[in-house]
C-alpha cells in the first residue's frame, strides 16, 4: 500500500465515521470507518518507514 492509498483509505473512513447518517442492516458503517482509518493510518506510517528506509540506502557513504 503506498502513500495515495493510505491517504484514500484514511479519508473514506473519516467520511464514513462521521460523515454518513444512513444505515444499512448488518453494518455499523462508524464502525466500519473507524477501522478503515486505522488501516490508513497504519500503512501511512509503514509506507514512509519504507520510502525512508530505501532513501537512507541509497545515500552515499560519508
Amino acid at each position: 500500500m503506498y502513500i495515495g492509498g493510505s491517504l484514500f483509505l484514511l479519508a473514506l473512513g473519516a467520511i464514513l465515521a462521521f460523515a454518513v447518517q444512513d444505515a444499512i442492516n448488518g453494518i455499523d458503517l462508524v464502525t466500519t470507518g473507524y477501522i478503515l482509518m486505522a488501516v490508513g493510518v497504519l500503512g501511512l506510517l509503514l509506507s514512509l518507514l519504507m520510502a525512508g528506509r530505501t532513501r537512507r540506502d541509497l545515500d552515499p557513504p560519508r
